[in-house]
């Protein structure tokens, strides 16, 4: 590769970094030239690009864009799937996880969601979770809350929006499981009667 086109990549490459609030890291090797080019055409249905430079490129660029996060998880051969403004988060995670499952060589190293480093495991809950316009309606269905804490979640980085929600959903289920009425004692001869007590307060009735 020529200097002058090398300096366009790292220029280009710097430009995304500055512009990018979500992007997410994985090591591609092992990954065939077709495997790579579906992986790409999956992404950009998702809504991010898919970008295979080399590492020493993708570091100019990092330092001249003041990306110090990027540039942890830069080890190895680095591809970095940066979503564009109308992309899912969460369906781009889904697509680079399902290739790393189906052909374990991809390996996610993590990413930059909403500004702040993710590792790994949170690129892989992030997979879990259904897409961002069923999560959005099931925090409507969800949330018992008034109309402007509402508005507050819609607005908040997709990082805050699936914390609240994970915390939502594991109260309602501690909820559900301390009012589970505990199932009456099968052992107890037919017909005998016992006195019913009034519970007394930390005592389910």
């Amino acid at each position: 590769m020529l200097r002058s086109e090398k300096e366009r990549v790292v220029a280009e490459l710097a430009e995304r970094l500055r512009s990018t609030e979500t992007l997410m890291v994985a090591d591609y090797r092992g990954l065939s030239m077709p495997e790579i080019e579906e992986l790409r055409s999956r992404l950009l249905e998702a809504g991010a690009r898919f970008t295979v430079v080399k590492n020493s490129l993708t570091k100019l660029a990092a330092e001249q864009a003041g990306s110090e996060q990027v540039l942890e998880l830069i080890e190895g051969p680095t591809a970095i799937a940066f979503l564009e403004a109308d992309g899912d988060p969460v369906a781009v995670a889904k697509v680079l996880n399902e290739t790393a499952r189906a052909h374990d060589v991809l390996v996610i190293r993590g990413g930059i969601l909403d500004g702040s480093v993710v590792a790994d495991a949170e690129i892989k809950r992030l997979a879990a979770l259904p897409p961002v316009d069923v999560l959005r309606a099931q925090v409507v269905g969800a949330l018992s809350a008034p109309m402007a804490a509402l508005v507050g979640v819609f607005s908040a980085p997709m990082r805050d929006f699936v914390g609240v929600l994970q915390a939502r959903i594991d109260q309602l289920e501690a909820q559900g499981e301390a009012t589970t009425p505990e199932p009456a004692d099968e052992s107890e001869p037919a017909g005998s009667e016992t006195a019913e007590e009034e519970p007394t307060d930390g005592e389910e009735s």
